[in-house]
């Protein structure tokens, strides 16, 4: 099952996929990977990528493996690679050390806790939630804020970001991802959110955003569906 909107799902589609990608070069570096249940989560550089967009995208990519250790579905978010942001960060370097796996379920109910805040809350709430959860300068590698509570703010107000549901948080001790869905710009979009956490607090954060395409799609298993 793909989600990916561009690829056809199902197995032979995906097979026919592979000249295309060899043709180019298509290659994916991985940065981080993870494990919930049945699911594995990764953060991955995808070279020589034009079939996919850019020269150089970004992405994150969701597996899940069923009963008999089978690829059953595939989920992404794909943004091409940009210039480090303001304060000097790129889309993918930090830290990778898993840690903590004591406290997954612990982060993981903290995330859901602030996307659903961010989601229905008023702005009081969502201020003192985003205050409980970040360090006051935690690291940042979107592309369009900088360091700390304060940049993040700006940009949200800058960008126009608008969430509106919360689909899936997967985690591994001190990570966590979330993916919602929502908007930029009033145009439909899929925000995957990587936030690593220490002694109990997010001090790092890393995102794709990808627009939810209409047209051309390959479908119609849509970008969710968890």
């Amino acid at each position: 099952i793909q989600h990916n909107p561009f690829v056809p799902t199902g197995l032979e589609p995906f097979i026919g996929l592979l000249p295309v990608l060899k043709e180019s070069g298509t290659y994916a570096e991985n940065v981080r990977m993870f494990q919930d249940g049945n699911y594995v989560f990764m953060h991955n550089i995808w070279k020589n990528a034009k079939p996919f967009g850019a020269e150089e995208m970004v992405a994150f990519d969701i597996l899940r493996v069923d009963k008999n250790g089978k690829v059953a579905e595939h989920w992404d978010a794909m943004m091409p690679q940009t210039s480090p942001n303001a304060s000097g960060r790129t889309l993918t370097d930090g830290a990778t050390e898993i840690t903590d796996l004591d406290k997954t379920e612990e982060n993981k109910a903290k995330v859901k806790a602030l996307f659903n805040t961010l989601i229905n809350g008023s702005q009081e709430e969502v201020g003192k939630i985003v205050m409980e959860t970040f360090t006051p300068n935690y690291k940042q590698h979107n592309p369009d804020a900088g360091d700390g509570l304060e940049a993040v703010f700006k940009a949200f107000g800058e960008q126009q970001w608008k969430m509106i549901k919360l689909h899936k948080v997967l985690g591994e001790g001190n990570f966590i991802l979330s993916i919602t869905e929502g908007s930029v710009k009033e145009k439909p979009a899929v925000f995957y959110d990587l936030l690593r956490f220490e002694n109990g607090k997010a001090v790092e954060h890393w995102d794709v955003i990808q627009e939810i395409p209409s047209e051309g799609l390959a479908h119609n298993n849509g970008m969710f569906g968890f």
